[in-house]
């Protein structure tokens, strides 16, 4: 656990997440403080959404990386439970 590769890619993971969770509060604020179907609330919801979806895969890789790229997604899933 004390593999620098392995610590960059939980800090990365939690700043997209902490990223993630103030644009989705941003959004819900616009949601509320802007006219129905306003194209500022439609851009950023939309963003938002493909920033989270763009997030997930970039996390993925970076997961499979930092977890030494084991051969198959089983393998994955075990180095995390053990």
């Amino acid at each position: 656990m004390n593999d620098p590769v392995l610590q960059a890619y939980k800090e990365v993971e939690a700043a997209i997440d902490s990223f993630n969770q103030v644009l989705h509060e941003h959004v819900l604020y616009l949601q509320n403080s802007e006219p129905p179907g306003s194209d500022k609330v439609v851009r950023m919801t939309n963003g938002s959404k493909a920033m989270r979806d763009s997030a997930g895969i970039y996390l993925s890789y970076a997961k499979y990386v930092a977890y030494g790229m084991p051969a198959s997604e089983d393998l994955l899933e075990d180095e995390l439970q053990g």
